[in-house]
Protein backbone atom coordinates (compact mmCIF):
# COMPACT_ATOMS: atom_id res chain seq x y z
CA UNK A 1 0.00 0.00 0.00
CA UNK A 2 1.33 3.33 -1.15
CA UNK A 3 1.64 5.84 2.00
CA UNK A 4 -0.35 9.11 1.16
CA UNK A 5 1.86 12.00 0.07
CA UNK A 6 2.55 14.82 3.41
CA UNK A 7 -0.03 17.20 2.08
CA UNK A 8 -2.60 15.13 1.20
CA UNK A 9 -4.47 16.28 4.47
CA UNK A 10 -7.09 19.90 3.78
CA UNK A 11 -5.18 22.60 5.09
CA UNK A 12 -7.21 26.38 5.62
CA UNK A 13 -6.63 27.86 2.19
CA UNK A 14 -7.86 24.35 0.65
CA UNK A 15 -10.38 24.73 2.75
CA UNK A 16 -11.38 27.42 1.55
CA UNK A 17 -10.55 27.26 -2.16
CA UNK A 18 -13.09 24.00 -2.13
CA UNK A 19 -15.53 26.03 -0.58
CA UNK A 20 -15.19 28.95 -3.15
CA UNK A 21 -15.05 26.14 -6.33
CA UNK A 22 -18.07 24.72 -4.96
CA UNK A 23 -20.34 27.85 -3.98
CA UNK A 24 -20.43 26.43 -0.45
CA UNK A 25 -21.27 28.99 2.78
CA UNK A 26 -21.11 27.01 5.43
CA UNK A 27 -24.72 27.33 7.58
CA UNK A 28 -25.79 27.28 11.02
CA UNK A 29 -28.84 25.55 10.28
CA UNK A 30 -26.77 22.54 9.52
CA UNK A 31 -24.42 23.33 12.79
CA UNK A 32 -21.08 23.28 9.46
CA UNK A 33 -17.87 24.43 11.14
CA UNK A 34 -14.76 23.37 9.02
CA UNK A 35 -11.65 21.53 10.19
CA UNK A 36 -8.85 23.23 8.81
CA UNK A 37 -5.95 22.31 10.59
CA UNK A 38 -4.22 19.18 9.45
CA UNK A 39 -2.62 18.44 13.04
CA UNK A 40 -5.91 18.49 14.62
CA UNK A 41 -7.31 15.91 12.48
CA UNK A 42 -4.28 13.58 13.23
CA UNK A 43 -4.84 14.20 16.72
CA UNK A 44 -8.45 13.21 16.69
CA UNK A 45 -7.30 10.12 14.50
CA UNK A 46 -4.90 9.18 17.13
CA UNK A 47 -7.26 10.09 20.15
CA UNK A 48 -9.76 7.66 18.90
CA UNK A 49 -7.12 4.62 18.06
CA UNK A 50 -7.89 4.30 14.41
CA UNK A 51 -6.38 1.03 13.34
CA UNK A 52 -5.27 -0.27 9.82
CA UNK A 53 -8.00 -2.89 9.86
CA UNK A 54 -11.00 -0.74 11.03
CA UNK A 55 -13.99 -0.22 8.65
CA UNK A 56 -14.74 3.95 10.48
CA UNK A 57 -17.97 5.20 9.70
CA UNK A 58 -17.85 9.21 9.77
CA UNK A 59 -21.19 11.25 10.05
CA UNK A 60 -20.91 14.98 8.56
CA UNK A 61 -18.19 14.70 6.69
CA UNK A 62 -18.17 18.27 5.11
CA UNK A 63 -15.17 19.37 2.84
CA UNK A 64 -13.71 15.79 3.51
CA UNK A 65 -10.76 17.03 6.46
CA UNK A 66 -11.64 14.09 8.57
CA UNK A 67 -12.22 12.01 6.09
CA UNK A 68 -8.73 11.96 4.55
CA UNK A 69 -7.02 11.61 8.12
CA UNK A 70 -9.29 8.70 8.46
CA UNK A 71 -8.13 7.28 5.35
CA UNK A 72 -4.54 7.67 6.21
CA UNK A 73 -4.90 4.90 8.79
CA UNK A 74 -8.35 2.70 8.24
CA UNK A 75 -8.97 -0.22 5.80
CA UNK A 76 -12.21 1.56 4.99
CA UNK A 77 -13.83 4.97 5.61
CA UNK A 78 -17.64 4.93 4.74
CA UNK A 79 -18.87 8.63 5.00
CA UNK A 80 -22.77 9.91 6.10
CA UNK A 81 -23.18 13.53 4.46
CA UNK A 82 -26.61 14.86 4.02
CA UNK A 83 -25.68 18.33 1.81
CA UNK A 84 -26.03 17.89 -2.05
CA UNK A 85 -23.42 19.63 -2.87
CA UNK A 86 -21.04 18.65 0.06
CA UNK A 87 -22.25 14.60 -1.34
CA UNK A 88 -21.24 14.93 -4.80
CA UNK A 89 -17.57 16.60 -4.27
CA UNK A 90 -16.29 14.51 -1.89
CA UNK A 91 -15.51 11.85 -3.79
CA UNK A 92 -13.87 13.88 -6.37
CA UNK A 93 -11.95 15.09 -3.61
CA UNK A 94 -10.17 12.38 -2.00
CA UNK A 95 -9.66 10.66 -5.28
CA UNK A 96 -7.49 13.79 -6.21
CA UNK A 97 -5.72 14.19 -2.54
CA UNK A 98 -5.40 10.02 -2.07
CA UNK A 99 -5.50 8.46 -5.61
CA UNK A 100 -4.24 4.87 -3.83
CA UNK A 101 -6.81 4.77 -1.23
CA UNK A 102 -10.02 6.02 -3.15
CA UNK A 103 -11.47 2.55 -3.45
CA UNK A 104 -11.25 2.14 0.26
CA UNK A 105 -14.00 5.21 0.52
CA UNK A 106 -17.64 5.10 0.06
CA UNK A 107 -20.35 8.03 0.69
CA UNK A 108 -23.39 7.50 1.34
CA UNK A 109 -25.51 10.53 0.81
CA UNK A 110 -28.25 10.79 3.00
CA UNK A 111 -29.92 11.98 6.57
CA UNK A 112 -27.92 10.33 9.32
CA UNK A 113 -31.07 9.45 11.05
CA UNK A 114 -32.34 7.63 8.18
CA UNK A 115 -29.31 4.90 7.78
CA UNK A 116 -30.51 1.76 8.53
CA UNK A 117 -26.88 0.38 6.66
CA UNK A 118 -24.11 0.68 5.28
CA UNK A 119 -22.00 -0.31 2.16
CA UNK A 120 -19.07 -2.93 2.37
CA UNK A 121 -18.09 -4.50 6.20
CA UNK A 122 -19.68 -3.69 9.31
CA UNK A 123 -18.34 -0.51 10.73
CA UNK A 124 -16.06 -1.40 13.92
CA UNK A 125 -15.35 2.62 14.40
CA UNK A 126 -17.33 5.93 14.50
CA UNK A 127 -15.58 9.35 14.39
CA UNK A 128 -17.12 12.58 13.43
CA UNK A 129 -16.94 15.84 13.97
CA UNK A 130 -20.78 15.95 14.87
CA UNK A 131 -23.02 19.09 13.95
CA UNK A 132 -23.75 20.90 17.28
CA UNK A 133 -28.03 20.75 16.79
CA UNK A 134 -28.16 17.17 16.37
CA UNK A 135 -25.34 15.40 17.92
CA UNK A 136 -27.11 13.28 20.69
CA UNK A 137 -29.79 11.91 18.82
CA UNK A 138 -27.11 11.44 15.71
CA UNK A 139 -24.85 9.63 18.22
CA UNK A 140 -27.63 7.74 19.99
CA UNK A 141 -29.21 6.21 16.64
CA UNK A 142 -26.03 5.00 15.41
CA UNK A 143 -24.77 3.42 18.27
CA UNK A 144 -28.27 1.25 18.59
CA UNK A 145 -28.34 0.60 14.46
CA UNK A 146 -24.76 -0.73 14.32
CA UNK A 147 -24.04 -2.80 17.62
CA UNK A 148 -20.78 -3.59 15.51
CA UNK A 149 -19.51 -0.08 16.28
CA UNK A 150 -17.01 -1.01 18.97
CA UNK A 151 -14.95 2.46 19.36
CA UNK A 152 -16.38 5.76 19.20
CA UNK A 153 -14.78 9.25 18.93
CA UNK A 154 -17.19 12.28 18.73
CA UNK A 155 -16.54 15.80 18.59
CA UNK A 156 -19.45 17.91 20.01
CA UNK A 157 -19.66 21.82 21.48
CA UNK A 158 -17.73 21.29 25.18
CA UNK A 159 -21.23 21.70 27.52
CA UNK A 160 -22.82 18.66 24.91
CA UNK A 161 -19.22 16.89 25.66
CA UNK A 162 -19.30 16.74 29.33
CA UNK A 163 -23.18 16.07 29.35
CA UNK A 164 -22.76 12.79 27.53
CA UNK A 165 -19.22 11.91 30.02
CA UNK A 166 -21.39 13.11 33.04
CA UNK A 167 -21.40 10.66 35.91
CA UNK A 168 -24.47 10.43 38.52
CA UNK A 169 -24.82 13.11 40.95
CA UNK A 170 -23.29 15.61 38.21
CA UNK A 171 -25.43 18.89 37.84
CA UNK A 172 -25.14 18.44 33.75
CA UNK A 173 -25.99 14.51 34.38
CA UNK A 174 -29.29 13.71 32.03
CA UNK A 175 -30.63 12.24 29.01
CA UNK A 176 -27.43 12.24 27.07
CA UNK A 177 -25.14 10.93 29.99
CA UNK A 178 -27.92 7.75 30.92
CA UNK A 179 -28.53 7.09 27.12
CA UNK A 180 -24.78 7.11 26.09
CA UNK A 181 -24.13 4.63 29.24
CA UNK A 182 -26.59 1.95 28.08
CA UNK A 183 -24.13 1.16 25.12
CA UNK A 184 -21.21 2.06 26.40
CA UNK A 185 -18.37 3.44 28.85
CA UNK A 186 -17.91 7.06 28.22
CA UNK A 187 -15.47 9.61 28.85
CA UNK A 188 -13.94 13.32 28.22
CA UNK A 189 -11.06 12.37 25.87
CA UNK A 190 -10.02 16.16 25.41
CA UNK A 191 -11.23 19.66 24.39
CA UNK A 192 -10.88 21.88 21.05
CA UNK A 193 -10.08 25.37 20.44
CA UNK A 194 -12.29 27.47 18.15
CA UNK A 195 -9.20 28.23 15.71
CA UNK A 196 -9.08 25.70 14.25
CA UNK A 197 -12.54 25.50 12.67
CA UNK A 198 -13.93 27.45 9.43
CA UNK A 199 -16.25 29.25 10.53
CA UNK A 200 -14.77 29.83 13.92
CA UNK A 201 -17.67 28.77 16.76
CA UNK A 202 -18.72 30.87 19.51
CA UNK A 203 -18.21 27.82 21.20
CA UNK A 204 -15.46 25.66 22.45
CA UNK A 205 -15.49 21.83 21.43
CA UNK A 206 -14.94 18.95 22.87
CA UNK A 207 -13.59 14.81 22.54
CA UNK A 208 -16.07 12.16 23.62
CA UNK A 209 -14.75 8.66 23.40
CA UNK A 210 -17.22 5.56 23.77
CA UNK A 211 -15.96 2.21 24.53
CA UNK A 212 -19.06 -0.63 23.24
CA UNK A 213 -19.92 -2.49 26.68
CA UNK A 214 -18.57 -6.07 26.15
CA UNK A 215 -21.88 -7.22 27.97
CA UNK A 216 -25.18 -5.41 27.25
CA UNK A 217 -27.09 -4.07 30.10
CA UNK A 218 -28.10 -6.98 32.53
CA UNK A 219 -32.10 -6.83 32.45
CA UNK A 220 -35.64 -8.25 31.27
CA UNK A 221 -37.14 -4.38 30.46
CA UNK A 222 -36.90 -3.32 26.58
CA UNK A 223 -34.40 -0.35 25.79
CA UNK A 224 -37.59 1.36 24.92
CA UNK A 225 -39.17 1.14 28.54
CA UNK A 226 -35.85 2.01 30.13
CA UNK A 227 -35.34 4.85 28.02
CA UNK A 228 -38.95 5.49 28.58
CA UNK A 229 -38.85 5.91 32.32
CA UNK A 230 -35.29 8.46 31.74
CA UNK A 231 -36.91 10.71 29.64
CA UNK A 232 -39.94 10.83 32.28
CA UNK A 233 -37.37 11.39 35.33
CA UNK A 234 -35.25 13.91 34.00
CA UNK A 235 -38.19 15.66 32.43
CA UNK A 236 -38.84 16.75 35.87
CA UNK A 237 -36.16 16.50 37.44
CA UNK A 238 -36.12 18.93 40.35
CA UNK A 239 -39.66 16.56 41.43
CA UNK A 240 -38.86 13.12 43.39
CA UNK A 241 -39.14 10.09 41.68
CA UNK A 242 -41.96 8.63 42.89
CA UNK A 243 -44.06 12.01 41.32
CA UNK A 244 -41.77 12.15 38.41
CA UNK A 245 -42.44 8.73 37.09
CA UNK A 246 -45.98 8.81 38.37
CA UNK A 247 -47.08 9.41 35.02
CA UNK A 248 -44.88 6.59 33.23
CA UNK A 249 -45.91 4.36 36.09
CA UNK A 250 -50.02 4.74 35.77
CA UNK A 251 -50.03 6.55 39.35
CA UNK A 252 -47.68 7.86 42.09
CA UNK A 253 -48.26 4.73 44.04
CA UNK A 254 -47.05 2.38 41.40
CA UNK A 255 -43.86 4.39 40.75
CA UNK A 256 -43.30 3.99 44.21
CA UNK A 257 -43.68 0.50 44.32
CA UNK A 258 -41.22 0.17 41.41
CA UNK A 259 -39.28 2.19 42.82
CA UNK A 260 -38.65 0.42 46.01
CA UNK A 261 -38.92 -3.02 44.23
CA UNK A 262 -36.09 -1.82 42.59
CA UNK A 263 -33.85 -1.07 45.82
CA UNK A 264 -34.08 2.65 44.79
CA UNK A 265 -35.51 5.34 46.90
CA UNK A 266 -38.49 7.17 46.32
CA UNK A 267 -37.21 10.41 47.23
CA UNK A 268 -34.19 10.15 45.15
CA UNK A 269 -33.86 12.34 42.04
CA UNK A 270 -33.01 10.81 38.36
CA UNK A 271 -29.61 12.41 38.47
CA UNK A 272 -28.33 10.62 41.13
CA UNK A 273 -28.89 6.70 39.22
CA UNK A 274 -27.21 5.01 37.44
CA UNK A 275 -28.46 3.17 33.46
CA UNK A 276 -28.34 0.00 35.57
CA UNK A 277 -30.69 1.43 38.36
CA UNK A 278 -33.41 2.77 35.82
CA UNK A 279 -32.97 -0.78 34.30
CA UNK A 280 -34.17 -2.19 37.38
CA UNK A 281 -36.78 0.54 37.39
CA UNK A 282 -38.44 -0.41 33.75
CA UNK A 283 -38.33 -4.02 35.16
CA UNK A 284 -40.32 -3.68 37.99
CA UNK A 285 -43.00 -1.19 36.52
CA UNK A 286 -47.11 -2.65 36.98
CA UNK A 287 -46.21 -4.85 39.17
CA UNK A 288 -48.95 -3.42 41.60
CA UNK A 289 -52.64 -3.90 41.66
CA UNK A 290 -52.33 -6.92 39.85
CA UNK A 291 -49.82 -5.78 37.04
CA UNK A 292 -52.57 -2.65 36.09
CA UNK A 293 -50.57 -0.70 33.76
CA UNK A 294 -53.25 1.06 31.97
CA UNK A 295 -52.19 4.44 33.57
CA UNK A 296 -48.37 3.74 32.26
CA UNK A 297 -50.11 2.78 28.71
CA UNK A 298 -51.57 6.04 28.36
CA UNK A 299 -48.08 7.55 29.11
CA UNK A 300 -46.38 5.93 26.92
CA UNK A 301 -48.77 6.40 24.01
CA UNK A 302 -49.06 9.76 24.70
CA UNK A 303 -45.15 9.47 24.33
CA UNK A 304 -45.00 7.66 20.80
CA UNK A 305 -43.70 10.01 18.64
CA UNK A 306 -40.16 10.71 20.52
CA UNK A 307 -41.83 13.01 22.53
CA UNK A 308 -40.80 12.44 25.55
CA UNK A 309 -37.15 11.93 24.91
CA UNK A 310 -37.23 15.90 23.33
CA UNK A 311 -39.12 17.36 25.94
CA UNK A 312 -36.94 15.82 28.62
CA UNK A 313 -33.82 17.27 26.57
CA UNK A 314 -35.70 20.74 26.18
CA UNK A 315 -35.84 20.93 29.96
CA UNK A 316 -32.92 19.73 31.08
CA UNK A 317 -31.33 22.39 28.59
CA UNK A 318 -33.80 25.08 30.40
CA UNK A 319 -32.69 24.40 33.59
CA UNK A 320 -28.70 24.20 32.42
CA UNK A 321 -29.30 28.08 31.03
CA UNK A 322 -30.97 28.55 34.37
CA UNK A 323 -28.31 28.00 36.57
CA UNK A 324 -25.89 30.00 33.99
CA UNK A 325 -27.38 33.24 34.90
CA UNK A 326 -25.66 35.87 36.59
Amino acid sequence: MTSPTPDALLGPADIRELAAALGVRPTKQRGQNFVIDANTVRRIVRTAEVRPDDVVVEVGPGLGSLTLGLLETADRVVAVEIDDVLASALPATVAARMPDRAERFALVHSDAMHVRELPGPPPTALVANLPYNVAVPVLLHMLDTFPTIERTLVMVQAEVADRLAAAPGSKVYGVPSVKANWYAEVKRAGSIGRNVFWPAPNVDSGLVALTRRAEPISTTAAKSEVFSAVDAAFAQRRKTLRAALAGWAGSAPAAEAALVAAGVSPQARGESLTVEEFARIAENRGEVNGGDTRGARRYRDANADGSGAEKAENAENAENEESTQP
